[in-house]
């Protein structure tokens, strides 16, 4: 009997550390999925606690223990009128600075109506099209989605919404069955062709799909992945990055000229491609859709290897480059490459002389957003980041933006910067 108190009461402790976690961690995007109903589970579950607390526990741990409980429920509470501020606060905005900061935000969405007044007061500057907006919908009701959104923007005065998605082809096909479903870019290498012959296919295969997404009103496409193959099995926690299953090659010259062909297919159906992940994923071991990620490869290893794709297909098409999560200590080791201004400035705009468009990959994947959102997104704004994607857990647009705001007000952001980075989006996209 006394076995039995004592494993009671320690899963009674544990169920307590659990839920006060739980408050701590309320609006994660990793818990998203319970993001309808947490508030009134979590209370539900506290209330419970409580009472049980009240019943069964004697002595000095009674106070303790409600006080960890009562603790638990406050803070749910301020998490829950925090993130509500917030929300009001970025709804009520307006005039020309709010623009300004809203332009950098691609935004994902469940309900389109949610985002016509923010579409109509210019507080994002586009939207994340993915597979949870085309389960059970036909193409033609997501086109005159898309067009609605835009006539609303041009009734304001507006430049257009960026319409992005992530259409790479094989296991990442985030429209299909709107958009036919191809294999991964990596099978044209299969056939014993020419190089003539592979730019063919490849220029084809990227405009059959250009057309596709031109068809529905996307114009901005994550894809295609330049990261280079590395042989090696994905690890025992890499749930989602799985590079070997979406790269091209090992080589870092075929996959230039695989990537290329392809961006000039997108394009000539009117859609921006966009080369992804910078520095490269090859030398990640870290899915950094959870963890936190390292890129230990030599820079000047990376110079002359992994680079050499986005380099050479930069140079030549209109290609975005995304910003992925990893820290690249070597040139700096207290930001990701998403918001490093040292990477992007003295790298990418620098040595590599790129003025064409930069997106962060999602904000909301653990090796950022664990870091702080708030400063993540101010970050990347100072560093001369043009486009910041929020697309997983899009209700963290209102906590980001209402960063960006508040830094604004306090001459936080640097405005030269932000100045110079509308003008990129505005030239790439009319």
């Amino acid at each position: 009997m006394k076995l039995l108190r004592l494993t009671l009461g320690a899963l009674g402790w544990l169920a307590l550390a659990t839920l006060w976690f739980w408050a701590w961690h309320l609006k994660d995007p990793q818990l998203r999925f319970m993001r309808a109903w947490e508030l009134p589970l979590l209370l539900g579950a506290l209330a419970v606690g409580i009472a049980l607390i009240w019943r069964l526990v004697r002595g000095w741990m009674r106070p303790a223990a409600l006080s960890l409980a009562f603790a638990a429920v406050l803070m749910a509470l301020c998490s829950e009128a925090v993130s509500i501020q917030h929300r009001a606060a970025v709804n009520a905005a307006s005039g020309p600075m709010a623009q300004a900061l809203g332009a950098h935000f691609i935004v994902g969405y469940d309900d389109a109506k949610n985002l016509r007044e923010l579409a109509r007061k210019g507080l994002i500057g586009g939207i994340f099209v993915t597979g949870r907006n085309v389960q059970g919908r036909s193409a033609a009701e997501l086109r005159d989605e898309i067009a609605g959104l835009q006539a609303l923007r041009r009734e304001a005065g507006l430049p257009p919404l960026i319409v992005a998605t992530d259409q790479e082809g094989g296991a990442v096909s985030r429209l299909s069955p709107l958009v036919a479903r191809q294999p991964a870019l990596a099978t044209l290498l299969e056939a014993d062709v020419s190089d003539e012959d592979l730019a063919q296919r490849a220029h084809a295969y990227g405009a059959q799909q250009g057309r596709a997404l031109a068809a529905l009103g996307i114009t901005l496409n994550f894809s295609p992945v330049v990261d280079l193959r590395t042989g090696r099995a994905p690890g025992r926690w890499d749930l989602h990055t799985r590079i070997d299953e979406r790269a091209i090659s090992a080589d870092p010259a075929l996959t230039a000229q695989v990537a290329l062909a392809y961006e000039k297919g997108l394009e000539s159906a009117g859609v921006r491609g966009t080369l992804k992940h910078f520095p490269g994923l090859a030398g990640v071991h870290e899915d950094t859709h959870h963890f936190a990620g390292s890129l230990r490869t030599p820079v000047a290893r990376l110079a002359t290897h992994d680079w050499k794709p986005f380099q050479e297909v930069s140079k030549q098409s209109d290609a975005a480059i995304m910003l992925g999560h990893v820290i690249l200590a070597e040139l700096d080791a207290d930001a990701p490459t998403s918001f490093s201004r040292k990477i992007v400035q003295q790298v990418i705009r620098g040595e590599w002389g790129y003025q064409g468009l930069l997106v962060t990959d999602d904000l909301t994947m653990a090796a950022a957003y664990n870091r702080g959102l708030c400063d993540a997104t101010v970050r990347s704004l100072n560093a001369g980041v043009d486009l910041l994607l929020i697309a997983f857990d899009h209700d963290k647009y209102f906590d980001a933006m209402h960063c960006a705001q508040q830094a604004a007000r306090r001459g936080a952001l640097d405005l030269a910067m932000l100045e110079r980075s509308n003008a990129r989006r505005l030239q790439s996209f009319r």
